[in-house]
């Protein structure tokens, strides 16, 4: 069981214009969301500006990086851009970060950075959360490594877990990341991304039933498992894809803050 209130994110990195990203932005904050968030790939755009041109559009919006590849910068780069940012967008800029997913190796090496080795990645991400000051910073973490890293140091855990993973597996992996946090466990807020919600998800994901990336059923439904997996995994923090703004806005409006 935890003490957080329910919070909801939109992940998003495309937009036609700024016409479209801005009006995204407003739509996620009149829906009650509490962030949109930008994933950091070179097919995406870029993280901090797209955070910021969001920002602009909005007054309670906050907004985010989810996550950025702390490989692919160095941690001054980083506490800089953290710092402006958190300045001009009163505060309401969030750190997502990372030590690379799938695929940051490429965008590494296009951008002319030394990815490196796990080990080695670990410790850049940990020196840039030392980096930045005043911002609530957000780990994604799996691994033993990184689950140890966050504990230390996260203010927010994004459990970087696949869709199909199951409520069973997950709680295995929360096991591992409270043995790990020790008194600081509770204070942790406890993220998962939800790759699809509402009606059927897209042919293309496969996840098998029970796994936790995916949610379907009406928004009672939906937002009865949300209940479940807070009083049993402390899940709080839950981001959804952007292209399911709508469809899991009911879902929103029923737990937002509760």
């Amino acid at each position: 069981m935890t003490d957080h209130p329910f919070r909801f994110g939109a992940v998003a990195g495309h937009a036609t214009d700024a016409a479209a990203w801005t009006g995204l932005a407003r739509r996620a904050e009149s829906l009650g969301y509490a962030t949109l968030l930008v994933p950091d790939t070179l097919r995406t755009l870029s993280p901090f500006a797209a955070a910021a041109v969001a920002a602009t559009a909005t007054t309670t919006l906050r907004v985010g990086t989810f996550v950025l590849s702390a490989p692919n910068r160095t941690p001054e780069s980083v506490a800089w851009e953290t710092a402006t940012l958190h300045t001009l967008t009163d505060g309401r800029f969030e750190l997502g970060l990372g030590a690379g997913r799938p695929g940051a190796e490429e965008d590494a090496a296009a951008l002319g950075v030394e990815f490196g080795t796990p080990g080695r990645r670990v410790e850049r991400l940990a020196r840039t959360i030392d980096a930045v000051k005043d911002v609530r910073v957000l780990v994604a973490a799996s691994g033993p490594r990184l689950l140890r890293l966050a504990a230390r140091k996260a203010d927010t855990v994004a459990l970087g877990v696949p869709p199909r993973y199951t409520e069973d597996q997950v709680a295995a992996k929360l096991d591992e990341l409270y043995e790990l946090a020790g008194d600081r466990f509770h204070d942790l807020e406890l993220s998962m991304n939800l790759a699809a919600a509402g009606g059927e998800p897209p042919s293309w994901l496969s996840v098998p039933p029970g796994g936790t990336g995916v949610l379907t059923g009406t928004p009672d439904e939906m937002a009865d498992t949300l209940r479940r997996r807070r009083d049993r995994l402390g899940v709080s923090y839950v981001s959804v894809n952007a292209q399911y703004l709508d469809a899991f806005a009911p879902v929103v409006e029923r737990l937002a803050g509760t």
